[in-house]
């Protein structure tokens, strides 16, 4: 009998803002299919942090190791990406970092300063990632790539709770992603964004607060009665690294619960969430 493989035996991954969140998870699941894993992001004390859980959890991954990365700066990306050269090369980059704001507001009230800090980090950075894991998968003769990149929801549909730099990075990353999967699938390498909805973590929850009004605006929405969780995300983002997705291409993968589908919601009391790992 054969020995059992994971789904992501043997490649090499980065993820990027992997110290929590949808990140994390997926260093997680990511590791525990075989996958050798480089964990980027800005803040090192959290990252010792994540590392640690990882191990804990999959005490018997094949290599999990940490980078710190400002991903809107090009060369701390080219370095992270280059770190896995010794390591056989990059077959799969997740393109999570990101920002939003507590000062993101509308047309009127969006400074300038966040709009160019959000759109550094959520766009730019995606950019950077994509470009030296091309540079990578081309250097090191992959067959086969996949790029994911972390979008929203809010790049489908309208809100008037407005995040105005905050929307229109993750638009911005939805029509990047489709043109570099037309652009290089004669190449082998796959992109796809990843849209999810407004999810139980840290990013968000920390944001609403305890404004149970704003809170309320968004939870009324979801047809399960309940925000996402972040180990949801993380399995699409398995599968879509996965040689499972090899046909699945310039996709907007929307993980939202039903949300951007629902014109009006159903009434109970909510199904129980999955347990994230991490926790």
């Amino acid at each position: 009998m054969a020995t059992p493989r994971g789904r992501l035996q043997g490649k090499n991954a980065i993820i990027t803002g992997a110290a929590g969140g949808i990140g994390l998870e997926t260093s997680i699941l990511f590791a525990r299919e075989g996958a050798n894993v480089l964990m980027a992001d800005i803040s090192l004390p959290a990252l010792e942090k994540a590392l640690a859980k990882v191990k804990e959890l999959v005490p018997g991954a094949p290599r999990v190791e940490t980078t710190k990365c400002d991903v809107s700066k090009e060369s701390d990306v080219q370095a992270m990406v280059e770190a896995q050269d010794s390591w056989g090369g990059t077959d799969v980059i997740f393109n999570n970092a990101g920002i939003m704001h507590a000062d993101d507001a509308d047309a009127v009230d969006t400074p300038e300063k966040i709009w160019d800090l959000t759109h550094n980090i959520n766009v730019k950075g995606v950019w950077f990632g994509c470009k030296h894991a091309v540079l990578s998968m081309r250097k090191h003769k992959k067959e086969r790539g996949s790029i994911i990149n972390t979008a929203s929801v809010v790049a489908l549909v309208g809100s008037a709770t407005p995040q105005l730099a905050y929307t229109a990075s993750k638009g911005a990353v939805l029509a990047l992603t489709r043109e570099l999967a037309i652009v290089h699938a004669r190449e082998g390498i796959r992109f796809n964004a990843l849209c999810p909805a407004p999810l139980n973590t840290p990013l968000l929850q920390d944001w609403l607060g305890d404004d149970q009004a704003k809170r309320h605006r968004r939870e009324v929405h979801f047809p399960m009665g309940r925000f996402g969780e972040a180990i949801e995300q993380a399995h699409a983002v398995v599968f879509l690294a996965s040689d499972e997705s090899s046909f699945v291409n310039g996709s907007d993968f929307v993980v939202d619960g039903g949300m951007t589908r629902a014109y009006v919601t159903p009434e109970g009391p909510a199904p129980a969430a999955p347990q994230n790992q991490a926790r």
